[in-house]
């Protein structure tokens, strides 16, 4: 399966406390952990031409990860269209943590995906809401990060077609971590944790959730629908063809 990692790659090169955690970028390290359960992996970027995610790429993408940040704002609509579309024909998507406010995510949902947030280096415990899911698949009852940013409901999203997560902050807030959703033949995996400023994604525990992601939002094996006019399957009496 081919697996490709986007990244706008910005903290890393502006912030050293980022670096210090992702010298090398979120979806290096991304990269490696999906090599690692046997995908093949490609890396893209925002400043790439065509933010990376030329119509090669793309045509030849299974499922695309996407983090995002401080520059939703400079993805071009056009690529966003191009996505859209590659998601609708079967392509799968794992979005993740901030990418929520992405214009992808934001276009597919229909939402405006608004949510709460904090910094305050707090505990998160991502409970387990549907364990017969093959995302939760080798996952305990929960996964406890000592440290992450919290996000809170209201999550402005349309309702999931699964639940698969569930996270309690030291805090008190509760959020919908791990949520799946389809458009089109495509398939979509929401998942919360990953603040840069953490090194949520060396966790093993979120990896093996990421890569159950990749596996579960792959293309199914079959054509895309055929729209539009349509001739009968069977004979129509008075029928003419246009």
């Amino acid at each position: 399966m081919n697996v490709t990692v986007w990244n706008e790659f910005r903290h890393e090169k502006n912030n050293e406390e980022v670096t210090k955690i992702y010298p090398d970028g979120i979806h290096q390290v991304l990269a490696s952990a999906l090599t690692e359960h046997g995908y093949d992996v490609k890396t893209a970027t925002l400043d790439e031409p065509e933010h990376g995610l030329t119509e090669e790429v793309l045509n030849n993408t299974d499922v695309l990860l996407w983090w995002g940040h401080v520059a939703h704002d400079e993805v071009d609509d056009a690529i966003v269209e191009k996505v859209q579309k590659r998601v609708w024909e079967g392509m799968g998507l794992v979005v993740l943590h901030s990418a929520h406010f992405s214009k992808i995510f934001k276009t597919l949902m229909g939402t405006g995906c608004d949510l709460k947030w904090r910094e305050a280096q707090e505990k998160e415990r991502l409970w387990v809401v549907d364990p017969s899911h093959p995302i939760a698949d080798g996952i305990g009852e929960y996964i406890e990060l000592e440290e992450e940013e919290m996000y809170g409901e209201h999550f402005d999203i349309p309702a999931p077609d699964e639940l698969v997560f569930l996270s309690w902050f030291q805090g008190g807030e509760v959020f919908r971590s791990g949520a799946t959703f389809k458009r089109g033949n495509g398939k979509i995996f929401y998942f919360r944790p990953g603040h840069e400023t953490h090194p949520t994604y060396y966790n093993k525990q979120i990896q093996k959730v990421i890569a159950n992601g990749v596996k579960w939002a792959a293309p199914t094996k079959r054509e895309y629908p055929v729209y539009g006019n349509a001739k009968p399957i069977e004979k129509l009496e008075g029928y003419k063809e246009d």
